[in-house]
């Protein structure tokens, strides 16, 4: 049985498998600069042209190990470097003068996808190695025409990388290191026999990595079904997102969360936000009701084009949209460092949502702490609290005068004037 660092999940999984537990404080040799690793002088020169000088605490914890050739378990928080954490050990493990294809990254979204492929492009400068991206919503030729200049990595989604694998075109057979991206997230929106048919088309003698923020009972079937005695290197304290980001919640009547999210725009004036809702309509619905009374207000979800998206996603990133209304879907691809603010105007429906959607703030530097919100109803104080148990934090509450309801739960200390980088202030006419 696996011992799961207290706060990992809501409720009680199934029995689970049992992995080789690591955590990171107390068993892992400290590495304060890439050099320490013994990495190549390529990968040292790719990682200082990006300007990397220190590996974050996953880096330091897991790339070491998996360098070994073992698979690797990685736990930890969104914003705290997982990409580079497998992309480094593959570019170190693959062979360069090879025309097979030798790494195969899965991970949820498109938008993940193309970051992943991005920054390995990125790692892989000195190595000369041109990484394939396969998703859908791309014209289909050219990911073929990719394939067919034999790349060593390939990053996709799972119906992308199926859909290949069926034309032919895409031959896994040489794999060496095959990587779950996110892994609970592509479960959550059903990618595992997906998932399961992919690793099948893999050899059996290959490193097997898993990165992801949560490991829930199917995450750990999953791994333990296709990996090798994988260890489990586990950063996912809450600490993690404690220290990035100051949280609260907001008790409110359902009725008057569009008032309450105009006047908390206007007191925080974010630098950039996104506000979160459970479903497509309500994303909608509210960016209807916002987009034309409050400039650079943009919407994404999955129903959207492909293209509608990536134009969002640019503006996003250009700072063009200030405010970003997004569903947890599309919403856990997003990777801005702009991001000020979180806010859940509908408290998630499970635990970990949560915890994925707060990740997306408390990156503009290690000075400026990220800032979230969850608007509560009085019939959401069950959810409120579990959510406080599962990152083991109990959030402080935030008033504005003339919103407040019924509080779930006791009362907590009240946040006032709170000293805040300046930004320009929202306009609401």
């Amino acid at each position: 049985m696996t011992t799961i660092s207290e706060g990992t999940t809501c409720t009680q999984t199934e029995s689970e498998p049992t992995t080789t537990e690591l955590g990171a404080a107390e068993d892992t040799p400290e590495y304060s600069d890439f050099a320490s690793m013994g990495l190549s002088e390529e990968m040292l020169r790719a990682i200082t042209g990006m300007g990397f000088e220190t590996p974050t605490p996953i880096q330091a914890a897991f790339v070491p190990h998996a360098l070994t050739g073992r698979d690797c378990i990685g736990q930890a928080q969104t914003g705290t470097g997982k990409t580079a954490a497998f992309v480094i050990p593959i570019l170190e493990r693959i062979d360069h003068s090879s025309q097979d294809l030798q790494a195969i990254v899965l991970t949820p979204t498109r938008e993940l996808s193309e970051q992943v492929a991005a920054e390995t492009a990125r790692l892989a400068v000195e190595h000369h190695c041109d990484p394939a991206c396969l998703v859908g919503g791309r014209p289909l030729g050219r990911q073929v025409d990719h394939l067919n200049r034999r790349p060593a990595i390939a990053v996709g989604t799972p119906g992308r990388v199926i859909d290949l694998i069926n034309r032919r075109v895409l031959d896994l057979s040489k794999v060496r290191v095959a990587v779950l991206d996110e892994a609970d997230r592509m479960l959550d929106i059903g990618f595992r026999p997906d998932i399961e048919r992919i690793l099948r088309h893999c050899p059996q003698q290959r490193q097997t990595l898993l990165l992801s923020a949560t490991m829930p009972g199917p995450v750990e079937r999953l791994a333990h079904r296709f990996m090798q005695d994988p260890l489990r290197i586990d950063l996912s304290q809450a600490s993690v997102v404690t220290d990035l980001v100051q949280q609260f919640y907001c008790t409110v009547d359902a009725n008057r969360k569009f008032g309450l999210l105009v006047r908390l725009l206007q007191r925080e004036r974010p630098q950039q936000a996104i506000v979160f809702r459970r479903t497509k309509r309500g994303a909608d619905k509210l960016h209807h009701m916002l987009s034309k009374r409050l400039p650079g207000t943009a919407v994404i979800h999955g129903d959207l084009q492909q293209r509608q998206r990536d134009r969002v996603m640019k503006d996003f990133r250009a700072e063009r949209a200030r405010l970003l209304i997004a569903t947890d879907v599309v919403g856990r691809g997003i990777d801005v460092s702009t991001i000020s603010h979180i806010i859940n105007y509908d408290v998630p429906e499970y635990c970990d949502d949560y915890v994925h959607r707060v990740g997306r703030t408390g990156r503009i530097s290690s000075e400026q702490r990220g800032r979230a919100f969850t608007f509560a109803t009085k019939e959401e104080g069950k959810q409120l609290t579990a959510i406080e148990m599962r990152i083991n934090l109990l959030l402080e509450e935030y008033t504005i005068d003339g919103f407040e309801a019924y509080r779930p739960g006791p009362v907590r200390q009240h946040v006032d004037d709170i000293t805040r980088p300046a930004a320009p202030e929202f306009t609401y006419s």
